[in-house]
C-alpha cells in the first residue's frame, strides 16, 4: 500500500520511534474522534480492508498492498467483517488490539532490515513503552487501573475528580481542567506526590498523549474520559458556556442511535 509506506525510511531509532508515533497518532484519532467517519468506511459489504497509521499522523482503511512480499508488514485483513457482528466498543477494542500489533510490527521490520544492534532495539522499545497503547487509549484501561491505584483525593481542584464531585453550578469546565500547580498548599507533600502520579497517567482519549499541567483538558460527562482541548476543538472560553459536554465518540453515538 503506497501510504502505509510513508515518503522515507527511517535508519535509526529516534527515527524510527517518530514513524511508530506517528502512525500511532493516526491510528488513535481512527478509532476516536474520527470514529463515526472510521465507522463508515468499514462497510462489510466492501472487500477486505485494513487500517492503516501514516507517518504524518493520519489514518486510511483500503484494501491491502497488492504486491508480495509487501514492502511494509500489513495490519489485520478484514476488519470491516466483524462491524456489525459484534458490539461497537468490542469491536474498536479488536481493532485497537490488531493495530498495536501491527505497529510493533512495522517498527521492528525497520530494526532488523537497518541492523539494529541489542541496545538500539532495547532504546526503541523503551520509548514506545513509554506510551500507553492504542487499546488502553481506546478503552479506557490505564485510567481505570491508576483510578483502582490511587485513593481519592478530597481537594475539589483535583483534575481526576469523580463525577460525583463535579458540580457544574459551583464548579465550571474550566476549574475542571485547572492544572496540577494549583493545587492547595496546605496540603502534605506524600499527597501532593500521589496526586502528581495519578495525572501523570491521564491519557487523552483522542492522542493518547499524557497529562501535562500546563495543558487545558476538558472530561466528557458521558465515558468520562478526559481529553487535551486542542484535540476536540475545546477552548476555555468555550467551556465556560457547556453545562454538559459530549466528546465526539459519544456524540456520534447518540446520532447513529
Amino acid at each position: 500500500m503506497e501510504g502505509a509506506a510513508g515518503a522515507y525510511n527511517p535508519r535509526t531509532a529516534e527515527e524510527v520511534f517518530r514513524d511508530f508515533r506517528g502512525r500511532r497518532a493516526g491510528m488513535v484519532k481512527a478509532l476516536t474522534t474520527d470514529v463515526e467517519k472510521f465507522y463508515q468506511l468499514c462497510d462489510p459489504e466492501k472487500e477486505n480492508l485494513c487500517l492503516y497509521g501514516l507517518p504524518n499522523e493520519t489514518w486510511e482503511v483500503t484494501l491491502p498492498a497488492e504486491e508480495v512480499p509487501p514492502e511494509l508488514p500489513e495490519p489485520a485483513l478484514g476488519i470491516n467483517f466483524a462491524r456489525d457482528g459484534m458490539d461497537e466498543k468490542d469491536w474498536l477494542a479488536l481493532v485497537a488490539v490488531h493495530s498495536d500489533a501491527w505497529l510493533l510490527a512495522v517498527a521492528f521490520y525497520f530494526g532488523a532490515r537497518f541492523g539494529f544492534d541489542k541496545d538500539a532495539r532495547r532504546r526503541l522499545f523503551q520509548m514506545i513503552n513509554n506510551l500507553p497503547t492504542i487499546y488502553e487509549v481506546v478503552t479506557g484501561s490505564t485510567k481505570k487501573q491508576t483510578k483502582e491505584k490511587t485513593p481519592n483525593s478530597s481537594n475539589k481542584n483535583n483534575k481526576s475528580s469523580s463525577k460525583t464531585s463535579r458540580h457544574p453550578e459551583s464548579q465550571t469546565k474550566s476549574t475542571k481542567m485547572s492544572s496540577a500547580k494549583e493545587e492547595e498548599e496546605s496540603g502534605e507533600e506524600d499527597e501532593e506526590e500521589e496526586d502528581e502520579d495519578e495525572h501523570g497517567n491521564t491519557l487523552c482519549g483522542a492522542c493518547g498523549d499524557n497529562y501535562a499541567h500546563d495543558e487545558f483538558w476538558i472530561c466528557c460527562d458521558v465515558c468520562e474520559k478526559w481529553f487535551h482541548g486542542k484535540c476536540v476543538k475545546i477552548t476555555p472560553a468555550r467551556a465556560e458556556h457547556i453545562k454538559q459536554y459530549k466528546c465526539p465518540a459519544c456524540s456520534n453515538k447518540r446520532a447513529r442511535v
